[in-house]
């Protein structure tokens, strides 16, 4: 795990706090050095925004290098951010077994939209193989009642 300075860090909030307040050019300024340095919080940030074109023209490139490096730090909102780049063919090339990989992954950290996604997935068999019974659980384990999905 990377150790910060107490300047990193304060960059770090600053950063974080730029992005939710949607001060993009700010949040970048801040948070590249950071994600280059291998932040998986930062690296998080200037991924959505390279793939979003917030604050920056939109990198592709960019956006998967720095989603990918922070997803296999395990951060979970990069796993599951990873696991849409897979399953859409943004960034990167359609690959729905490396959809659900992560999707997994995201998943046993609890991120529900993760299990509803991967739900979805193993209902219709894509990227992975059908089954009922895996996507019930999942919905489950996600809060749904397993009716409402039919």
């Amino acid at each position: 795990m990377l150790e910060l300075t107490s300047q990193q860090t304060m960059d770090l909030n600053s950063g974080i706090a730029a992005f939710e307040t949607k001060s993009f050019g700010r949040a970048m300024q801040l948070l590249s050095p950071l994600a280059d340095l291998g932040s998986d919080e930062a690296q998080f940030r200037v991924a959505v925004m390279w793939q979003n074109g917030l604050g920056v023209a939109a990198n592709e490139a960019n956006a998967y290098q720095n989603m990918r490096a922070a997803a296999e730090q395990g951060h979970a909102l990069a796993e599951h951010g990873l696991g849409f780049m897979y399953l859409e063919g943004e960034c990167v090339a359609k690959d729905e077994k490396q959809a659900a990989e992560w999707f997994r992954k995201a998943a046993n950290q609890g991120m529900a939209g993760s299990m509803t996604t991967l739900a979805m997935m193993y209902r219709n068999g894509q990227g992975v193989e059908k089954d009922e019974a895996k996507a019930k659980r999942l919905l489950q384990a996600a809060g749904f009642d397993e009716e409402a999905f039919g």
